[in-house]
This record gives C-alpha cells, structure tokens and sequence, in this order.
C-alpha cells in the first residue's frame, strides 16, 4: 500500500486492493455456490457484458491517452504535464470512470451481495483517491492551469463535479 497508516492515501489503497479482491471473489463464489447469485432478467446480463467490455476499453484507451503521464498513485517528486485532450476534454478521471463502469457491469453479470461490495469499495477507493489526494496534488503542480480545469471538465462524469473554487493547494516543492 502506499501512503503513511491512515492517511486518506493509504485508505484508498486499502480499499482499492479490497475491490479487486471482492470483485474476483464474487463470480468465484457464485460458481461454487458459495453465494448465490441474485437471478436478474437475461438483458440485464448482457447489459453487464457490455458494461464490462466498454469499460476496459475505456480503461486502456484512458491510460493511453496519458501518454507519458501515466502513473499510478502520486508521487510528489514527480512532475507530469496535464492531460486536458481526448477523453480527458470530457471527463477529469475517464480511468476511474471505466474501471467503476466494469465492475458495475460485472455485478449486473454476477449479481451478489460481494460484487455490490466490490463496487462499493471501489467507489470509495476513488474518490478519497481523487478528492483528498490527486486533486490537491495536481493544483499544487499545476495551479491556475488545473484549477480552470476542475471549473470546465466534470469529475467522473461529462458536467457533472465541476469544481467553482478549486480544492485546497499545499506547496509541493
């Protein structure tokens, strides 16, 4: 995990590696019949395919898109140009959005009380992830660029958690 104990860092680590845990756990289980499976209309299942195959699309067509940005995590002795082109135009977090759209597909396809869980704590994972780290992170990096930024592009979702006053900055040096 990464982060220091408790921080809001290393609580989204925690919670993220719980979410790929749960989410390979909850097919498994309903396999083995160890849990069972919630019996949703056979539409709903393919919906969840296609949610599954979108978002992983969507998940390396993001992360391509970061070119040499890419990175997991953030580290303060690290300087990366802001990515605002492609699907970054539409959306500040696409990765995260695609990964919740998978596994919210993998729990219409799997639809147990661990796979909702999975989704949940993924969920949580990233907004701490986004809220408390990357955003203060990134105005610290890149300032009045990222703060116009947060002020025109949604959060997770095309509009939607535009920021009017930018997230508190702390100087990174």
């Amino acid at each position: 995990m990464s982060g220091t104990p408790g921080t809001a860092e290393w609580w989204g680590g925690i919670l993220f590696a719980t979410a790929l845990v749960l989410g390979a756990g909850g097919p498994i289980l309903a396999l083995t019949g160890t849990v069972v499976a919630t019996r949703l209309p056979e539409a709903l299942t393919w919906a969840g395919l296609v949610l599954i195959v979108l978002g992983f699309a969507g998940v390396l067509a993001s992360q391509a898109g970061m070119g040499a940005s890419w990175r997991i995590g953030v580290d303060a002795t690290e300087r990366t140009e802001l990515v605002t082109t492609g699907v970054f135009a539409v959306v500040r977090n696409p990765i995260f959005t695609a990964m919740l759209t998978t596994v919210a597909g993998l729990t219409l396809m799997v639809p147990t009380a661990v796979s909702a869980a999975a989704w949940l704590c993924l969920f949580a994972a990233v907004e701490l992830q986004v809220r408390l780290v990357e955003e203060p992170y990134l105005l610290a990096i890149h300032e009045q660029d990222y703060a116009s930024y947060t002020g025109r592009v949604g959060r997770f979702l095309p509009g939607l958690g535009r920021l009017r006053r930018p997230p508190r900055s702390e100087k990174i040096s």
